[in-house]
């Protein structure tokens, strides 16, 4: 048993999948089948071993010719899967039971579960009170009997006559439920705008990593989630704020790193007792640069909380660089005081 979910490409984007295709010399079903493979890509969080059963209906063609870095461009794709995919249709002919047979690690080759398929729909053509309609490219087959050959495919129709492609997606019940199909179609369609919206020469230089297959609404959600800013008073220092979260807040989680975690009462208490050994014992004074070289720990809070409640001013330096450049750095800089780690130590 199998679902489908159907897609129109509309006519501007139509228009762009056609542009491009006809300024850089690219046969349709390659562009389509690049665009395909980079979805795949995408879908899979990056997956590079993927391969997909093309139906090249037992022809090929000598004089279709014109390269995939998966870590180019688009355009650099294209031209790569038109070159490979020209080059396998003239072993089309060859069984696959023969090919698979020299391979006999393949126990179950996964690259038959993945099928893309290409139709061009011709005009219809009436011949007095008649009516011709040529066949499309593609053989039709039941669609189950499709689905017990392939877990999931892709495809792409192209209708001459209003020069409009259209995409349909079937996928195995086994695998899929009708939610999931309808959310991979939008996500191919997303894609696909995502890269008409650089079509041409801004096309040809984006990297396959720029584009996205988020929903619009994926998007505003993440950007909502990642909207923390937060007016303060331009009067306000960031150590006040500090102890007003803790007034309001005492036993909250105030930082958390893997398995750590301090309250903002206890991250309070290592703060104030930081801050009394910096003034009282290194005799820090308002606006003495204070450098701090440690790990990403919670020490790290700690210290940058215990700079600015101590009146100094705090300046982050690396445990990345090297001894000799850090000590240069500090000198130059005239810090009155290095804050360090256990493993940082040896670097001063």
């Amino acid at each position: 048993m199998s679902m489908t979910s159907a897609i129109d490409f509309g006519q501007d984007l139509s228009y762009d999948f056609l542009n491009y295709a006809l300024t850089n010399n690219i046969e349709l079903q390659y562009l389509a089948l690049a665009a395909y493979y980079m979805f795949l890509f995408k879908l899979t969080n990056g997956e590079r071993d993927i391969c997909i059963g093309m139906n090249t209906h037992t022809r090929y063609k000598d004089e279709l010719k014109s390269i995939i870095d998966r870590d180019g461009s688009f355009h650099e794709l294209v031209e790569y899967v038109q070159e490979m995919a020209t080059n396998c249709m003239k072993y089309s002919y060859f069984p696959l039971q023969h090919i698979l047979a020299q391979h006999s690690d393949c126990s179950k080759p996964t690259f038959l579960d993945v099928s893309f398929d290409f139709v061009t729909i011709e005009k219809k053509i009436k011949i007095g009170d008649s009516e011709l309609c040529s066949i499309p490219l593609s053989i039709t087959i039941n669609e189950d009997e499709d689905m017990n050959k392939f877990d999931f495919i892709l495809t792409i129709q192209y209708d001459l006559s209003i020069n409009q492609f259209s995409c349909i997606i079937n996928a195995s019940l086994d695998l899929f439920n009708q939610e999931t199909i309808n959310k991979i179609s939008q996500q191919f369609h997303s894609m696909l705008y995502d890269l008409s919206t650089s079509v041409n020469d801004i096309m040809k230089n984006k990297s396959i990593y720029e584009v996205s297959i988020m929903l619009p609404n994926e998007r505003l959600l993440i950007q909502s989630m990642n909207n923390t800013q937060v007016l303060f008073p331009s009067a306000t220092c960031m150590h006040h704020e500090f102890i007003y979260q803790v007034i309001q807040h005492p036993q909250k989680i105030a930082v958390e790193l893997d398995e750590q975690s301090l309250t903002y009462t206890k991250l309070l208490y290592y703060v104030q007792q930081l801050s009394f050994v910096l003034l009282n014992k290194y005799n820090v004074k308002s606006s003495d640069i204070i450098c701090q070289c440690v790990e990403r720990s919670l020490s790290m809070v700690i210290g940058i909380l215990s700079i600015i409640m101590a009146g100094g001013a705090y300046c982050p330096i690396s445990s990345q660089d090297p001894s000799q450049r850090l000590q240069i750095l500090v000198k130059e800089i005239q810090s009155h005081l290095v804050l360090v780690h256990s493993s940082t130590r040896i670097l001063f």
